[in-house]
């Protein structure tokens, strides 16, 4: 039997057993499917752990999860097209859902698929070998609980360990001696730890401005966000500024690109995270920078170095969900038969067309606009249910203008799905009142 190793049942993994499942539903023979994965249950990064540094077994944790975080862009834009969210809680629900509640809502759909069974849990890969005389990957796993290393033979190999999890830290001077506490925000757990202190945030995109909203609504005394090339440009709220560039630290005075100083408690980073791959050799490791056209694959998931390993949620993201679904079909079909891939030329003249208008985007919205078109140009490949692409393109635009709005009163705005039709109803606390952010307390009445 034909055999497939997925690596990482986190939304991209799940993605891709769920693809299996569905064509199996629908009558067609499958491979068989091994996930492997390092964490003791499924969701990925939603998965919350309090845990920083190593796991219980000396793991580098993989969770960059923290508390209190709601998500930062409306659920409408990443909805399942065959599992919506008033299937999963039988009901609409407002747009910005915290943690916990998307974490259900993704566990929700694998458990009706019933493909439990093809996870390992708490078995990291240690290695992935290809064969090319006999076309087959060894696969070497770790399983943790008994200690048992292992090594299997597969046909294929889908990589879906995400890209969110290897923290990039800059260095900057002075930062050994620095008299308070500093972290990047891969470690950030929570926003409570900072209360009624000064921090410094270094970094422009969505950790920053999400950590520091965190840390204004639950306290700090203030929040300052050290840029680079350019201000997030928010209307920030009292105690809430923007500086250039962090050049050096002195104890506990931070010294800035434009002459500034200012004292602080914390150094929290937020710049970024690495493509990670310890477990491939370089002959099938993916070498990219966070971007929206990844290098080295085809429709952004064959590697073009061999095509029977493939790379599911390796891009930069607006889509989400929906988007690793459509590539998890993608694979699919590749892996069924159902869709023959071109020749190596054929290949790079398809990802130099993509690089090309990659290179021409000029904001955020023709970044949408352009993963959109991605998305879209996948599903017309595939079964998996066709959504309206232009209708979540404009409900990313309404967001991107909620957000010039108001960047603390953002999450109290709702959104159509465009699943099912009807519209989120509001939620029964703003978002800068609503401090607990469990499951229960989002959901009631």
């Amino acid at each position: 039997m034909t055999r497939v190793a997925v690596i990482g049942a986190g939304p991209s993994g799940l993605a891709q057993l769920r693809a299996f499942q569905s064509a199996a539903q629908k009558g067609a023979d499958i491979p068989e499917v091994v996930c492997f994965e390092k964490q003791a249950d499924w969701g990925g990064l939603w998965n919350y752990t309090w845990r920083t540094g190593l796991d219980e077994y000396g793991e580098p944790v993989h969770g960059s999860m923290y508390r209190y975080l709601w998500s930062n862009g409306p659920k409408e834009c990443l909805e399942f097209a065959d599992y919506s969210f008033e299937e999963h809680f039988g009901k609409p629900i407002a747009s910005y859902p915290p943690r916990a509640v998307l974490w259900d809502y993704i566990k929700g759909r694998v458990e009706k698929a019933n493909v439990r069974d093809w996870v390992r849990f708490s078995t990291p890969v240690r290695m992935v070998t290809f064969d090319d005389a006999t076309k087959k990957f060894t696969v070497t796993a770790h399983d943790r609980v008994n200690d048992r290393m292992y090594d299997e033979l597969f046909d294929y190999v889908v990589v879906a360990s995400g890209h969110f999890s290897t923290p990039n830290v800059p260095y900057f001077e002075g930062v050994s001696t620095f008299g308070g506490r500093v972290l990047h925000s891969h470690d950030f757990r929570d926003a409570l730890e900072f209360k009624d202190k000064d921090i410094l945030i270094v970094g422009r995109s969505y950790s920053a401005e999400d950590i520091g909203s965190q840390c204004w609504k639950y306290g700090a005394k203030s929040v300052t966000v050290s840029y680079r090339s350019k201000p997030i440009g928010f209307t920030w709220p009292e105690r809430f500024e923007e500086r250039p560039l962090l050049q050096k630290l002195d104890n506990k005075i931070a010294h800035f690109k434009d002459g500034t100083t200012k004292e602080v408690d914390a150094l929290i980073l937020c710049t970024g995270y690495l493509h990670h791959f310890p477990f491939l050799p370089d002959s099938l490791r993916l070498k990219t920078a966070n971007r929206l056209w990844a290098d080295d694959l085809y429709k952004g998931v064959v590697y073009e170095k061999n095509p029977q390993l493939f790379y599911i949620g390796m891009q930069d993201q607006f889509y989400t969900f929906n988007m690793f679904d459509a590539q998890a079909w993608y694979a699919r079909d590749v892996i069924l038969g159902r869709i023959k891939l071109p020749d190596a030329a054929a290949m790079k003249a398809h990802f130099d067309a993509w690089r090309t208008r990659e290179d021409g985007l000029e904001d955020a919205e023709q970044m949408i606009w352009f993963q959109g078109d991605y998305v879209k140009e996948l599903l017309e490949e595939t079964d998996y249910p066709n959504f309206d692409i232009e209708g979540i393109n404009r409900t990313f635009m309404e967001w991107e203008h909620h957000k010039v709005e108001s960047i603390m009163g953002f999450r109290d705005n709702g959104y159509r799905s465009l699943m099912t039709g009807n519209m989120a109803p509001k939620h029964h606390t703003p978002w800068l009142e609503a401090m607990d952010d469990t499951k229960e307390a989002y959901l009631k009445n």
